[in-house]
């Protein structure tokens, strides 16, 4: 089965991030992408508790929002709730080079989150859907509404909209780079 590359597009106009495009089809239903996507757009955040796909953030009656974030939504079709998690991973390890390249300060991993300090820089989840799965990255622009100590990208110098283009193209690279490493090997008895 032939694999399809992985499109990237930035939204250029503001839409708020509410959960409900972690959801099948996004890229096809607002742009009409079809296939794996990387979405990103700017907007705030405010996630009803109905939308909250973390069950521990649910249960501890966790508040997700915040007034401005640059958003990624990725969608693969084809794989399993694992590797996505593994992929939600690599775009955090990815973001946290990019950022590190042009930072003020140094961006830490913790999982499937970004810290400077004590400040937390990020939310991201992946979660499986009927034909796909799907992940949600956030980086917060504004520390406005944001219910735990916060950082921005702001906070370290960082252009948003450098910081959004260079992870697009940093993911895409890396999985077409995988892609590559899985095709060149024989198997070995």
């Amino acid at each position: 089965m032939e694999r399809h590359p992985l499109h990237f597009q930035i939204i250029d106009t503001d839409l708020a991030y509410d959960g409900t495009q972690l959801s099948s089809h996004f890229a096809l239903r607002t742009l009409g992408i079809r296939g794996d996507s990387l979405i990103a757009f700017r907007g705030a955040m405010d996630i009803p508790p109905h939308k909250i796909a973390d069950l521990e953030d649910l249960r501890a009656g966790e508040t997700i929002r915040g007034a401005r974030l640059v958003h990624f939504i990725a969608e693969h079709f084809g794989v399993n709730l694992e590797t996505a998690v593994l992929r939600q991973r690599l775009l955090v390890r990815l973001a946290a080079d990019v950022i590190n390249r042009q930072a003020d300060e140094t961006v830490v991993v913790d999982g499937d989150d970004l810290y400077v300090g004590e400040g937390k820089l990020s939310v991201s989840v992946a979660a499986p859907s009927p034909v796909s799965c799907l992940i949600h990255f956030g980086v917060n622009l504004s520390a406005d509404q944001v219910p735990v100590k916060a950082a921005t990208l702001a906070d370290l110098g960082v252009n948003a909209d450098a910081f959004a283009k260079d992870l697009g193209q940093a993911y895409v690279s890396e999985l077409e780079s995988i892609r590559g490493a899985l095709s060149k090997v024989r198997g070995v008895p």
